[in-house]
């Protein structure tokens, strides 16, 4: 059985989770805009790696408490 985390979820179409299989982590990441964006990753601190370079400041739409919660939900995954 897999465990899957909400990061976030503003309606459905645009969401972010995350599957837990075993040692795989499985981000799905749904927008309007690009549709449905799948990432695997084979550990926490590449998944973490990849979200830091995903949701830098200088790009993030939105404020800085969004970010850092999407971040911190992340890292609690």
């Amino acid at each position: 059985m897999f465990k899957k985390h909400e990061i976030y979820k503003k309606d459905k179409y645009n969401m972010l989770t995350v599957e837990v299989q075993g040692k795989t982590l499985i981000v799905r990441e749904i927008s309007e805009e690009w549709g449905e964006e799948c990432h695997t990753f084979v550990s926490r601190p590449q998944m973490m790696h990849w979200a830091e370079n995903r949701f830098r400041v200088s790009d993030f739409e939105g404020n800085e408490q969004e970010r850092q919660s999407i971040l911190a939900a992340l890292r609690s995954v």
